[in-house]
């Protein structure tokens, strides 16, 4: 009874969120059905797992989300994510529509700003150059989502998304490990999913199927002012990148404060310190790449700083909520019997004596669940992480190895139905899970087969 209760609530919010509705309200509801049909009590199940969880995750990650949306929101007032979307698509033509449409996504995402503001931001510019090249409009997310949700979400090196910064706690990574491994990974997730969206195009063009008539959320052709010049827009992002390096790599590390964090008032744990400083570094760089963006453009930007700061803030809110509320949900369903079986099967998988195998299918798994690649990420490392970094260190592999693979992992089967950011996608675009849903799904199969990919190839040529 206690996996069908597991299976049968999943299966209800995967549903809910299909049909539109908010999985803030029917995490908590269908968390505590899950509950029930294991024998659980209702009131205890909610006050005294699911919502410590969902508090103890937004403690954690929100200044990410803040941060990452208020940034996101300054470079949309100021008309830095515009210019430097509307370049790269005017260098690249329509004839390579699709390409310009993922580089758009994929600099804006690798520069810090928050997936939900990157489809924002570059739905106007794809709908524009599919309708000019004659492209289904369908295939507009399945784009947008192998620029923004894939290998700069979290197989590139340094990027700031939250996905590559959850690890760092666990192993006492940064944003910069595994170079080699993620790069390659990039590299295969962009090559073949560019290989897979070219192909659904010309076998759709070759039907006769065009952009389409009849398309809601269509954007209004309006002629931008005040636009930033594309390098100078770049700016706000290379600060990201580069100062978040220079901090973990060179600053903090000659930081010695173990003494000072550890005592009262912040009773930190000393294993934590490294993670903890590595996010710090993030936050700081974060609100320096906010600064940046609001002055290269004062006469677009005056008049609207507290817009963006404010829209941002709010924006912040619902996406941290919808994700801390699938954690809770992820994590009422970690405690029943049902699910200790599963993780057992998940932790067994020893493929080549490597946990790699296991924490990439663990991960994926609790992904799919929540609906969300940090929650699943979250719950994952929360419970085995440090099984894992044990078992690493007695197979002779690097903690750093750990935290890519859990990060790309994490960004695979949490584009379910339920996911957030799919949701979010198909809204901005005015298109339903029918018309456009199979081909995000394809790329995540791209996505996470790529990870199961890479890891037998490093015990091969045993790359980090």
């Amino acid at each position: 009874m206690g996996v069908l209760g597991i299976l049968l609530s999943l299966g209800l919010l995967m549903f809910m969120a299909y049909r539109g509705f908010s999985v803030i309200f029917f995490a908590p509801v269908l968390a505590i059905l899950a509950a029930v049909f294991s024998g659980m009590s209702i009131l205890p199940t909610y006050t005294e797992i699911f919502l410590p969880n969902m508090a103890n995750y937004i403690k954690v990650y929100f200044p990410f989300f803040l941060l990452g949306a208020v940034f996101g929101k300054v470079m949309e007032e100021s008309g830095a994510a515009k210019a430097i979307a509307r370049a790269i698509v005017a260098k690249l033509g329509a004839k390579r529509a699709m390409l310009s449409v993922v580089l758009s996504a994929a600099i804006l995402t690798y520069g810090g700003v928050s997936l939900f503001v990157v489809a924002f931001a570059v739905y106007p510019f794809a709908a524009s150059i599919f309708k000019e090249a004659d492209i289904p409009k369908r295939l507009v997310p399945a784009t947008i989502a192998l620029g923004a949700f894939t290998f700069t979400m979290d197989a590139l090196p340094g990027t700031p998304q939250i996905q590559n910064s959850i690890p760092m706690k666990f192993f006492n990574t940064d944003l910069y490990a595994a170079p080699v491994f993620g790069t390659l990974g990039a590299i295969i997730i962009l090559t073949v999913g560019m290989f897979y969206l070219e192909w659904r195009k010309k076998s759709a063009q070759a039907k006769g199927e065009g952009y389409g008539v009849g398309h809601k959320n269509e954007p209004e052709v309006v002629e931008d002012r005040n636009l930033p010049n594309a390098l100078l827009a770049a700016v706000p992002l290379v600060s990201v990148l580069v100062l978040t390096l220079v901090l973990q790599k060179f600053v903090f590390p000659r930081w010695d404060i173990v003494d000072m964090v550890t005592a009262e008032p912040y009773n930190m744990i000393e294993g934590g310190v490294v993670g903890t400083m590595n996010n710090w570094a993030l936050m700081i760089a974060l609100v320096v790449g906010i600064i940046i963006a609001f002055v290269i453009n004062p006469r677009r930007i005056k008049g609207n700083v507290a817009k963006a700061i404010n829209l941002g803030a709010i924006g912040s809110l619902l996406a941290v909520m919808n994700t801390a509320s699938e954690v809770g949900f992820g994590n009422v369903i970690k405690t029943l019997p049902g699910f200790q079986s599963i993780a057992q099967a998940l932790t067994g998988i020893n493929a080549g004596g490597s946990p790699l195998y296991s924490e990439a299918i663990t991960v994926n798994v609790l992904a799919g669940v929540t609906g969300s690649a940090s929650g699943g990420m979250s719950i994952a490392l929360d419970t085995f992480g440090a099984e894992y970094l044990a078992w690493a260190d007695r197979a002779n592999l690097s903690p750093e190895l750990l935290h890519r693979v859990a990060s790309m992992a994490s960004g695979g089967m949490d584009t379910l139905p339920h996911n957030g950011a799919v949701i979010t996608l198909l809204g901005i675009a005015g298109l339903t899970h029918k018309q456009s849903y199979k081909d995000i799904f394809a790329i995540t199969l791209l996505k996470t087969s790529t990870v199961l990919i890479l890891i037998p190839l490093q015990a091969i040529f045993n790359f980090v």
